[in-house]
């Protein structure tokens, strides 16, 4: 069972970083689409601003790959499932809040972008660092757990087993 779970832990926050990332990619997107297409309407030129706002929300999967990375060489290893199955739930969560915070505020953003000339995109910007910020400590809680007391113990009683 826990050999099963350290291998579930892998997807799991692989999983969650995926979806919050699409969350939030969707929430800015279609904000975005809807920007485009009022300058476009109004024959303005269409921001590129837009781009990098909807884009943000992608990095939440980057940490769960580096998560998944790191996890990998501990999950073959039964005694190490619990804690990496907590470590996905725990981490995974947050990156995926994280990333569909972030695209909520993005398309919020884009919508003032259009509505105020392009003013304020440092804010927007900042706003958006903060809901960055989350994810980011997650994976470093992630990757200190990784290398804590237990992760080590576990590894050398799994090693010294018969």
């Amino acid at each position: 069972m826990l050999a099963m779970l350290g291998k579930l832990s892998l997807g799991l926050i692989m999983g969650f970083g995926g979806l919050g990332s699409s969350l939030g990619i969707k929430a800015a997107g279609t904000a975005a689409a809807a920007g485009w297409a009022k300058e476009g309407k109004e024959g303005k030129p269409l921001s590129g601003k837009f781009s990098g706002l909807v884009g943000m929300p992608v990095s939440q999967t980057l940490y769960c790959m580096i998560l998944y990375f790191l996890m990998e060489p501990f999950a073959g290893v039964p005694e190490n499932g619990g804690v990496l199955f907590g470590i996905a739930l725990g981490v995974g969560m947050c990156e995926l809040i994280s990333a569909y915070v972030q695209g909520m505020i993005g398309g919020a953003g884009i919508r003032a972008l259009v509505d105020n000339g392009g003013k304020g995109f440092g804010n927007i910007i900042v706003a958006m660092g903060i809901a960055e910020s989350v994810g980011l400590f997650a994976m470093v809680v992630g990757i200190l757990i990784l290398n804590s007391n237990v992760m080590v113990k576990a590894a050398e009683i799994a090693a010294t087993a018969p």
